[in-house]
């Protein structure tokens, strides 16, 4: 009987435990439902649902809730355990639904005053405030709804996108109440934007909510971007023509940072890229061409660089900004150093305004163009262009420049800061197409600073002869140091003199130095024959006799135009030296055997060339080292002239020089050298033709020309080419082809 008893109480208790009543079966733990579902009474459903509803209504008046929260929570888990979840649902969603109708009348009727423009945002952004934080507290309630039945059907809206899909169709979506809204918003914008304080919360507030509900795009978004455009449309018209060039980019600036600044405080991201945009194009990229004309050479030429920096940043924003700027940029070295070349009146300066002009534009790419390569390689260009826009004469002064950086009694630089000038001659020299001009004068200067030991610094010599062999090659220098290797040969032959002399049974008290030249290394001289004391003439003699005894076949050529020397003389104060050149020595040579000379006698006396002599007499007796009185006084020297000897000349030092005469360069000189400059082309030319045509023996003329402008290495015009050409035809070492004169043969 106990048996049966327990085996109708498994079978009645669902919830109990069952064992297998076999012996040796194995066990089994089975979990059942610990009670039945209990029914619902025909009221229980009506009756939480108005519990559930007066709670709703609550929330959404703002007044208390009769009923605790998780009361409330237990019956909606209740009423979606009994499967009305769907009822609930709806009746839920129309709850919500009649509120937000309620609501849309209060922004229909409101006044569309604009004055009244800012309290109907305050009230639109308090409605959805509300509205937010009410469908949370709904959600909260009916939670398990939300998280249940809702979420197991993908097709129904969740709580939270109900409340903003309601808000969204019943409210916002209205026509006038969306307008007014948008209306509001541009017009607090519109009022930022003029320098008047708005509310930035609400703003974001707003447009947050737009966002939210996905109409930002749509209701706001394009017709804020049209007001941004036609606002700065107008605002760049008017400040292009009210302010100057380095105003109006800072303006521009300011504007784009307070427009990126409000992307940050209330518009959505998305809106940065087209309003920044939209900006960029009204302020820069319409006035591009004006900002560039009226602005950049101004901001250039008074080294503006904070604003030549603000403006390569704007318009590396705009399309096609850049490029414009680089054309700008080129035009204005093209402009500015076309004017420093091609003035004759500031040749002085050319040279030293080059450097400058080339440092400034290194600095304004450097801080304010970002090192672009391409601005770079723009200025190179614009340098290349003007800087030979005239021909020869850049060569020349670059020349004479560094003939004044490398003679002695430059003081301006150490031996650091003269090598990184010379650094920087060599970049202007790049530039320069005729570089065998820039050769000629070189070589003239260096060898006066050779002969009259005039050089600064051997070091600094070498190091820009080393210079010019890495940027031109061995065959530019070779000239050049062989005159370094005949001045070292020279100290050797004169040690070897001097013991020599010491044999010499009559030995002279003249100390004599002499340099031998390489006639094809150095520059020519024009020979002039003078009239040498006897003494200096039977030494010249015994060095020539010297020399060809060692180096016979030789041919010595004296050039008394580079001669200088030492002279001890003997005045009222006491005994000087007197460094002077050899003309200057043959002039006051002769105040020993007379204390008056005439211009006429010291001529006769010496064979100097006359205006020579008279450049070495003004010299001695005009200049701040009077060694010479003239009489009548005066700065120029006249034939009717006549000189005495001032023995009462005083000066501090014991050895004086005297203004001594090197080879000034006279325009007959310039022009003399440039002629030389030509004469050597013409045979390079002729060269350069004739090693072409044996090497391919039959060549049309547009061919030739163009393999001649690859092999020569200075500027040619196709006339002067066309000319060499029927040089070498009329020589025979060419010919015309019978049936086509534009063809050449080569004559073997």
């Amino acid at each position: 009987m106990m048996a049966e008893d327990i085996q109708h109480n498994q079978k009645s208790n669902f919830n109990g435990l069952t064992k297998s009543a076999k012996s040796g079966a194995s066990k089994k733990l089975i979990i059942k439902n610990f009670k039945d579902r209990p029914k619902l009474t025909d009221s229980y459903t009506e009756d939480t649902w108005m519990k559930l509803r007066d709670a709703v209504s609550a929330i959404q008046n703002s007044t208390s809730i009769k009923y605790n929260l998780e009361e409330l929570y237990q019956a909606v888990e209740n009423l979606c355990s009994y499967k009305v979840s769907p009822v609930l649902y709806k009746q839920l969603r129309q709850v919500c639904e009649d509120h937000v109708q309620a609501q849309i009348h209060q922004f229909r009727e409101y006044p569309s005053s604009s004055l009244d423009s800012l309290l109907f945002l305050k009230r639109m952004n308090r409605c959805w405030q509300d509205h937010c934080s009410q469908t949370i507290m709904i959600r909260s309630i009916f939670l398990f709804l939300d998280r249940t039945y809702i979420l197991q059907n993908s097709l129904l809206p969740s709580i939270w996108d109900t409340g903003l899909e309601l808000f969204r169709t019943h409210i916002v979506s209205d026509g006038a109440v969306q307008s007014r809204t948008v209306e509001g918003i541009l017009e607090q914008i519109e009022r930022e934007r003029n320098g008047e304080t708005v509310d930035r919360s609400l703003l974001r507030s707003l447009l947050g909510m737009l966002s939210d509900l996905q109409v930002y795009k749509d209701s706001f978004e394009q017709r804020f971007l049209t007001e941004t455009n036609r606002l700065y449309a107008a605002e760049g018209q008017r400040l292009m023509q009210e302010r100057d060039v380095p105003e109006y980019l800072h303006h521009v600036a300011r504007r784009l940072e307070e427009e990126n600044d409000r992307v940050i405080s209330y518009l959505d991201q998305s809106t940065q890229k087209p309003l920044i945009t939209t900006v960029e194009k009204q302020l820069l990229g319409e006035h591009l061409n004006a900002i560039l004309q009226k602005g950049l050479w101004m901001l250039l030429d008074e080294n503006r660089v904070c604003e030549l920096m603000l403006l390569y940043e704007l318009l590396n924003k705009v399309k096609g900004g850049l490029t414009a700027l680089l054309q700008a940029w080129r035009d204005y070295i093209k402009s500015f150093g076309g004017e420093i070349v091609s003035s004759p009146e500031k040749d002085k300066e050319m040279v030293q305004e080059l450097l400058d002009f080339k440092d400034k534009m290194d600095h304004v790419t450097q801080r304010c163009f970002q090192r672009n390569d391409t601005f770079i390689n723009a200025m190179k260009e614009a340098f290349e262009s003007f800087i030979n826009k005239r021909p020869n004469k850049p060569a020349e002064l670059i020349a004479k420049y560094v003939d004044s950086k490398l003679r002695a009694g430059n003081k301006e630089a150490t031996e650091e800061e003269l090598e990184r000038i010379l650094d920087k001659i060599m970049i202007i020299f790049r530039f320069i197409h005729g570089k065998d001009v820039f050769e000629a004068f070189y070589k003239k200067d260096l060898a006066k600073r050779l002969l009259v030991g005039k050089s600064a610094s051997v070091d600094a010599e070498k190091s820009m002869l080393s210079k010019l062999k890495h940027e031109c090659g061995a065959a530019f220098t070779s000239k050049l140091e062989g005159m370094f290797k005949d001045m070292e040969l020279s100290k050797d032959i004169m040690i070897q003199f001097k013991q020599y002399m010491q044999n010499q049974s009559d030995p002279s008290n003249i100390e004599l130095t002499v340099n031998i030249l390489t006639m094809g290394y150095w520059p020519s001289y024009t020979p002039m024959d003078v009239h040498l004391p006897a003494e200096m003439v039977k030494l010249q003699e015994v060095f020539k006799l010297f020399y060809l005894g060692k180096h016979s076949g030789r041919k010595l050529q004296w050039q008394p135009t580079l001669g200088h020397a030492v002279l001890k003389t003997e005045f009222k104060e006491g005994k000087k030296e007197l460094q002077v050149s050899l003309f200057q020595t043959l002039v006051l040579l002769m105040f020993n055997e007379s204390d008056e000379c005439s211009v006429e006698e010291i001529r006769a006396a010496t064979g100097i060339e006359d205006g020579e002599l008279k450049r070495t007499l003004q010299s001695l007796a005009c200049g701040k080292a009077r060694v010479l009185n003239k009489m009548p006084r005066g700065k120029d020297v006249e034939d009717a002239d006549c000189f005495h000897f001032n023995s009462d000349f005083r000066h501090k030092l014991f050895r004086i020089k005297i203004n001594q005469i090197q080879m000034k360069e006279t325009v007959e000189e310039q022009v003399s050298t440039t002629e030389r400059v030509f004469q050597d082309r013409q045979y390079q030319i002729d060269a350069a033709v004739v090693r072409i045509m044996k090497m391919r023996k039959t060549l049309s003329h547009n061919l030739l020309v163009s393999e001649l402008y690859n092999q020569l290495k200075f500027p040619v015009k196709p006339a002067d080419l066309k000319k060499r050409i029927e040089s070498l035809i009329d020589r025979d070492y060419m010919e015309r082809d019978k049936e086509n004169p534009n063809q050449y043969h080569y004559v073997a």
